[in-house]
């Protein structure tokens, strides 16, 4: 793990434990609140009211885990960070309450107890928020990096990286032009540093307290001063590829920018392993016919709300060819959202409020409910819960011709929410394709239990938020 990521790392850690004291004291608070000014109240045990402030801080922490509130770049207005804190705390009052009224009388409070530490977490957790975002307290001293070259290559981290939330990992010091650069593709609006890199190249460095370099000169062989650089990297500064640092910093792979030596090298897009496989299966098994059984009631008012706006008979599913593991053949199970003849005129991207879309479809699409006959594909073990979107064999053909390396997605299960879904939520084009390839890339290299169960909570947000398609 480089520097950059694990200041990230560390700045969510401090923020979940900065948030749990928060939460944990006025939970405490509250107590003594509803102790003075209730009537009826009876101070509680002192056991019992540990546990309520203990299963209260991790009800609403893994609530805000589940909307997004400890992503280290949360793309969000503050505004949009108290509608996640109060959903988030509004889920743990649901939970709590619900527990203490059935499973656990015997650690039930007052009735005031909940509504008011609740009421005072929403206004404490903004409060916070708004001040550490303010201030920068959790920035954790960034990684002041400095960038070899200033052409099309780098010109990725102005275009991709313009916005402060962008870099929450690091400070740019600046771009270092390099002979080969492409300069009319290159910067245009970032700090160009005109130093020599030479013997005296590292005493620079640390003059200006830069702890990392980013390789992304357009022309490599014969540019690159690969003695000054092994001195730099001997005496602590971090020494990084343009592929990795997007990788680490945006959570994507450059596919425009791979090339094949970085494939080789990398730790690989194969992984398999039939014993995660099998456990794979039986896990996304078992999820699946769980949600069947408390989904079936909303399946069936959908059945019945298509027959109504399309008349008794219509067709309900529709079905469809996708490419699956190892590019093998599938056929996709979905509510029927689109009109009967919606392709009548041959395969076409679907669009974001596409007129062929149905006044039924246009709900079931926006909150994923026309995905849950999908379960059945789960059940088959043609998809899984998480992995990329599978995508139709007709624009398959299309996007292996014109996208680099858009095959290596098939080295995974396809699943019914993904890493691409999360981050680039639409796509109806080749363009669209090439964005949201960077994620899907991203996680098949890096897939793992712990990455699969944070796009699972994560899609929590997508369905709360009505984000879906």
């Amino acid at each position: 793990m480089g520097p950059g990521k694990g200041k990230q790392v560390r700045r969510s850690n401090i923020l979940v434990i900065l948030e749990a004291v928060i939460i944990a004291y006025i939970a405490h608070i509250a107590n003594w609140m509803v102790m003075q000014f209730a009537n009826d109240a009876i101070a509680p045990k002192n056991d019992v009211l540990a546990i309520n402030i203990a299963l209260l801080v991790i009800f609403i922490q893994l609530s805000a885990l589940s909307v997004g509130l400890y992503e280290a770049k949360l793309r969000e207005s503050f505004r949009g960070i108290l509608r996640r804190i109060f959903v988030s705390v509004a889920l743990g009052y649901f939970v709590m309450e619900l527990l203490t009224s059935t499973l656990l009388q015997n650690i039930s409070m007052h009735t005031y107890y909940l509504p008011v530490a609740s009421g005072l977490t929403i206004l404490a957790l903004a409060i916070f928020r708004y001040f550490s975002n303010k201030m920068g307290a959790l920035g954790l001293g960034k990684n002041k990096i400095i960038v070899i070259g200033a052409g099309e290559r780098a010109a990725i981290i102005e275009q991709r990286m313009r916005r402060d939330v962008d870099r929450l990992g690091f400070e740019l010091f600046g771009f270092i032009p390099m002979p080969g650069d492409d300069r009319e593709n290159g910067i245009k609006n970032e700090t160009i540093v005109e130093v020599p890199i030479d013997e005296a190249f590292r005493d620079y460095l640390t003059e200006h307290d830069i702890e990392e370099i980013v390789i992304a000169c357009d022309q490599r062989r014969g540019t690159l001063p690969i003695d000054i650089l092994f001195d730099c990297r001997v005496r602590g500064i971090e020494i990084v590829d343009i592929l990795d640092f997007m990788e680490r910093e945006s959570g994507q792979i450059a596919v425009n920018m791979i090339y094949p030596s970085w494939v080789i090298y990398s730790n690989g897009f194969h992984t398999h392993n039939y014993l995660r496989d099998a456990l794979n299966y039986g896990i996304n098994a078992f999820l699946a016919f769980f949600i069947l059984l408390f989904t079936w009631p909303l399946m069936l008012g959908t059945i019945i709300a298509i027959w109504i706006e399309d008349g008794i008979g219509a067709p309900i599913l529709y079905r469809q060819d996708r490419i699956g593991l190892n590019g093998s053949i599938f056929r996709i199970v979905k509510f029927r959202s689109m009109g009967t003849d919606a392709e009548k005129d041959g395969a076409k991207w679907a669009s974001k409020n596409d007129n062929r879309t149905t006044k039924v479809g246009n709900v079931i699409r926006k909150y994923r409910i026309d995905e849950l006959p999908q379960l059945m594909n789960v059940l088959r073990g043609e998809m899984g819960f998480i992995g990329p979107r599978p995508e139709r064999p007709e624009f398959v053909e299309q996007l292996i011709r014109e996208i680099p390396y858009y095959n290596q997605r098939h080295n995974v299960r396809p699943g019914l929410a993904g890493w691409a879904q999360l981050n680039y939520p639409y796509g109806a084009s080749v363009e669209d394709s090439m964005e949201k390839l960077k994620f899907d890339l991203y996680y098949v290299k890096h897939q793992s239990l712990m990455l699969d169960l944070l796009i699972l909570i994560r899609t929590v947000e997508v369905v709360l938020f009505g984000k879906g398609r």
